[in-house]
């Protein structure tokens, strides 16, 4: 589904500005398999519209509420997503990468997608002095900070260690 805005008040019209709230629940997630914001969730975007003799300038703030697991103990979190852009959709295309308006409306479904993908985190943690899980055994090493193993022994040295236990 698309995220429309019209703009046929503003259009060829340089100087007007109109400034708009948009509560939008997008229908897939939006992210990456290890952080993203939920699909039908609600996406809060204030939106300041002005004309420009190129086009159309978009200025926006994205608010949002993202999902995922921390990157050391596996520990679900919630994070907040606040993130700023702004784009020039214009009235002509000079390349195929360029937002256009089209039928005097806008798609702001891309900027809000590419918006919030860039500033999710890469390693999300549930907070900076998470320790992580025990490589061996699973146990989180935040409850438990004196935990340890034995050293393994050595393949080399295993018959050794048959030997000592002949001798008890």
């Amino acid at each position: 589904m698309t995220l429309l805005v019209a703009v046929h008040d503003l259009m060829k019209r340089p100087g007007q500005m109109r400034e708009i709230q948009i509560d939008h629940a997008p229908e897939m997630g939006i992210g990456t398999s290890v952080v993203e914001v939920p699909a039908k969730s609600t996406v809060k975007i204030s939106l300041r519209l002005e004309s420009v003799h190129e086009g159309v300038l978009a200025t926006g703030e994205v608010f949002a509420a993202a999902e995922a697991q921390c990157s050391r103990c596996l520990d679900p979190i919630n994070l907040d997503v606040e993130v700023d852009f702004q784009e020039l959709f214009a009235y002509s295309s000079s390349s195929d990468e360029d937002l256009v308006v089209l039928s005097e409306h806008i798609d702001l479904e891309q900027v809000l997608i590419d918006s919030i993908v860039l500033n999710l985190p890469f390693q999300p943690v549930c907070s900076k002095t998470c320790l992580g899980l025990c490589p061996e055994c699973g146990i989180r090493l935040t409850q438990d900070l004196e935990h340890g193993h034995e050293k393994p022994v050595d393949p080399r040295f295993s018959a050794l260690q048959d030997f000592a236990n002949k001798e008890e």
